[in-house]
């Protein structure tokens, strides 16, 4: 029986692999174009969809005058709910809706892309991934300030909002042509989101878990080592999906405000202990970093090449300009849509300057990402943690699938919006797209769609294209409500519901 089911899923794969392979390869050669800058050195490329969702990050940046550093304190007093008012339209608190998208962020980027940047750039790569995520801090803000701001509310109370409203709704407001733009610009969104949130953000995180459950319960001798493994996991990731996603998202919401908390606590406190194991080697690394940043080692292109690396894996990290957490942060409780730009913007410090630095610290400390017997990705974070002690890896573990778990909720969300915009707010279109999701689940954990990943990936990045280019159309609208709110803020007209009268 073990043999049968083993050549059952292994046909299966070979048969779906065959007819996505052509499309897959075909689109990611266009989504994943890049320049190669040969006179840098050998392999040096630059990937456009990099340049698009980097220069967004630093054009909104300046544009906004550093917002996302002004607005720091006033997102952390609105997520401590003190600007909760219950009587808001929306459906969850900014906590909750932070909690939310941060779920969808934090995921395999956060350990096995940091690797990969660090393996191949060295540690230098860390220092411009962060500077990445304090540009993406930004997009985050605007992208998620239009959410708010031309989101639908409906009589019942629930709210639908993300770029298909407001590239819809806020073009055709600048001009009846830029309406038709918008439209045809908001399908598009919603069509890579529906791809994307199947792949990326379901088949390829259960797959993952799965991965990592067996790998650390003895792999093919140990308890997950039979034919049908993959698909009973599936089935158990299946069922905890659906038992929240089926509220919607408040439900949601209520799981990732305790859950994101917990993981996130969890996997730092993980990686501090390895710092703290080697506290010692914490300057020379950190020293590192700062260096490597402008003088990498030799052989890898120079400066564009670590700067590119650390670019790269932030970007896709903590997804600033895919549009993807504007979709979630629009269902908040709250009348001010400059509020949620101010919330969103802690979103790629957790994801990127908070989470990835970490990983990268334990890497560097350790040293890991310098041994060539094995690939870089989650066996290089592995290995940093196997340091410790030679159990550790079970943390890791625990935290990818804690990671993919979060991650499919939130996906399971934005592709739940994508579909309604599509098909209409309908019960039927709700049950429709959750219970596709869930057989998804299954699918992903018991094979190993190379082609289909490839494709949703494609998926993923290609929600930027529409969606920056309607960050930038709607600029001016977004700079007027983020500063109009906080010179209300500063005047006193914008008081803390306590002290409200």
């Amino acid at each position: 029986m073990n043999e049968s089911s083993d050549l059952l899923a292994a046909t299966f794969d070979e048969s779906v692999n065959a007819f996505f392979e052509p499309i897959s390869t075909a689109i990611s050669t266009v989504v994943f174009y890049a320049i190669p800058l040969d006179f840098l050195g050998e392999g040096v490329e630059l990937p456009l969809i990099v340049v698009w969702l980097v220069i967004a990050g630093a054009f909104f940046t300046v544009y906004l005058r550093g917002f996302q550093f002004r607005a720091f304190g006033q997102a952390v007093r609105l997520i401590r709910g003190r600007y909760d008012d219950p009587r808001d339209a929306g459906e969850v608190t900014h906590f909750q809706a932070l909690a939310t998208a941060v779920s969808g962020t934090v995921g395999l980027g956060n350990i096995a892309g940091v690797a990969v940047a660090i393996s191949l750039g060295g540690p230098g790569a860390t220092f411009w991934m962060i500077i990445a995520g304090l540009l993406g801090m930004c997009t985050k803000g605007v992208e998620c300030t239009l959410g708010v701001k031309y989101r639908n509310e409906y009589p019942d109370g629930r709210v639908s909002g993300g770029p298909m409203y407001y590239l819809t709704k806020g073009l055709r407001e600048k001009s009846p042509r830029l309406g038709t733009l918008g439209k045809v610009l908001a399908v598009l969104f919603c069509i890579f989101t529906l791809g994307g949130a199947v792949g990326g953000g379901n088949m390829f995180q259960a797959n993952q878990a799965f991965s990592q459950a067996q790998s650390v319960t003895g792999g093919d001798d140990g308890p997950l080592g039979f034919g049908a493994a993959g698909a009973v996991f599936g089935l158990v990731l299946a069922l905890l999906v659906g038992a929240v996603i089926i509220g919607g998202i408040r439900s949601i919401a209520r799981v990732t405000d305790k859950l994101v908390p917990f993981m996130a606590v969890f996997y730092v406190v993980a990686c501090l202990t390895v710092l703290f194991v080697n506290i010692d080697q914490v300057p020379e690394a950190l020293a590192s970093i700062v260096t490597e940043a402008f003088s990498p080692e030799a052989g890898y292109g120079g400066l564009v090449g670590v700067l590119i690396q650390g670019f790269r894996r932030a970007a896709f990290s903590n997804e600033a300009g895919l549009g993807s957490a504007a979709i979630a942060h629009s269902a908040v409780k709250t009348n001010e849509p400059a509020t949620e730009g101010h919330v969103a913007v802690l979103e790629p410090f957790i994801d990127t300057v908070v989470i990835c630095t970490m990983t990268a610290l334990a890497i560097v400390i350790t040293g890991t990402y310098a041994d060539e017997s094995s690939a870089p990705g989650v066996e290089t974070t592995s290995a940093a943690f196997e340091t410790v002690v030679g159990w550790f890896p079970v943390v890791l573990a625990i935290a990818v699938i804690l990671f993919a778990y979060s991650t499919m909720l939130a996906w399971s969300y934005y592709g739940l919006k994508a579909a309604t915009y599509l098909f209409g707010e309908s019960m039927l279109v709700d049950r429709t797209w959750k219970l596709i999701f869930c057989v998804f689940v299954i699918i992903g954990a018991s094979s190993t769609l190379d082609s289909v990943i490839g494709f949703s990936d494609s998926m993923i990045f290609l929600m930027a294209l529409p969606n920056i280019v309607g960050l930038y159309i709607l600029a001016r609208v977004v700079k007027r409500e983020i500063n109009g709110y906080r010179e209300r803020l500063a005047s006193g007209e914008i008081l803390p519901v306590a002290e409200r009268r």
